[in-house]
């Protein structure tokens, strides 16, 4: 097994070994530009990880991996679009760099790209693939229209606000580790664990980063401290805020996300109140510790050696335990 930052290395190197200078320019140099922001790449990583803990090597698996970071990208520049984003990573979004037609074509083009990354494999395993994938594709634009629709939306329950993050962030997590599991060939109730595994994982990923939208140290979280509470995002942190809070406070609540004041540094300081107060942020990091634990109880069934096991738990761990 290798370390995060080696899996991440060999990942940049086979992702520069697969540049070419390819016309028409103006539909290739995007899809270049947003893969060369980098990120943490925490997806291909575990594409990368997951193919090693089922004893393949980890080569075998960097199309797969490259293939969830095309389509996890391409997913990026279309949502930069929607929400009509500046900054990517501290850098120029594609559509503000090139225009809003470049940015819809070269998203475009990165997901028929991704799929074509899985024709390395032989036909079993491409047929395992493209089928898990185009699932999961096709899931991530059902969580983010849900997301969209959500915003419009008064009567979010919090079922439903777990299904969207689900769809939208938990299951690319999930499916990035299935696929090192089908190409290493384990076993099917492997390959589900792991994919349980992930889901899990994801979730509790994706309300730490609500929670830390809200709670993070402005200093190293690398976003606006507040966005979510400015954006009048129904999270999580929200939801429990005003199905714990008194009327009075819930109305306050529902008041403060639907305006959008010029100045937002009161209604922040008095909506992060309300969810201490009313125990939304005691509630938000409790399910994240559950959905963890979830997670790390897909490890006992799962049939690999106790080092195996170790590894993946301390990666649950790190990642449960960061601050930005």
């Amino acid at each position: 097994m290798h370390s995060i930052y080696q899996y991440q290395e060999f990942l940049s190197d086979y992702l520069q070994s697969q540049y070419e200078t390819k016309e028409p320019r103006n539909l290739y140099e995007p899809i270049h530009y947003i893969l060369d922001l980098g990120g943490k790449r925490m997806r291909p990583v575990l594409t990368l990880m997951s193919a090693e803990v089922f004893d393949a090597d980890y080569k075998k698996a960097l199309p797969a991996a490259l293939a969830v970071e095309i389509f996890h990208n391409f997913s990026l520049v279309h949502d930069d679009i929607m929400d009509d984003a500046p900054l990517r990573r501290g850098q120029e979004t594609v559509h503000e760099k090139w225009n809003l037609n470049t940015g819809i074509l070269s998203g475009d083009a990165m997901l028929i790209l991704a799929y074509q990354y899985f024709e390395q494999y032989e036909p079993i395993i491409f047929r395992d693939l493209a089928k898990l994938f185009s699932k999961t594709a096709l899931e991530v634009c059902e969580g983010q229209q849900w997301d969209v629709d959500f915003e419009v939306r008064s009567d979010v329950t919090i079922p439903e606000y777990l299904k969207m993050i689900q769809y939208k962030t938990a299951v690319l997590v999930a499916a990035a580790m299935k696929m090192g599991a089908i190409i290493a060939e384990t076993s099917e109730e492997n390959a589900n664990l792991i994919y349980d595994f992930g889901l899990n994982l994801g979730l509790a990923f994706q309300l730490q980063d609500d929670f830390l939208d809200a709670f993070g140290d402005p200093e190293t979280f690398g976003k606006q401290v507040g966005g979510d509470i400015i954006e009048n995002k129904k999270t999580y942190l929200y939801l429990k805020a005003v199905a714990f809070s008194k009327e009075e406070e819930a109305q306050e609540l529902r008041r403060l996300f639907s305006i959008q004041p010029k100045d937002n540094a009161e209604k922040i300081k008095t909506v992060k109140e309300l969810f201490n107060s009313s125990g939304a942020s005691k509630a938000t990091q409790d399910a994240i510790q559950d959905f963890t634990f979830k997670a790390f109880q897909t490890l006992d069934k799962m049939n690999i050696g106790s080092d195996k096991k170790a590894l993946l738990k301390t990666f649950g761990e790190n990642l449960m335990g960061r601050k930005v």
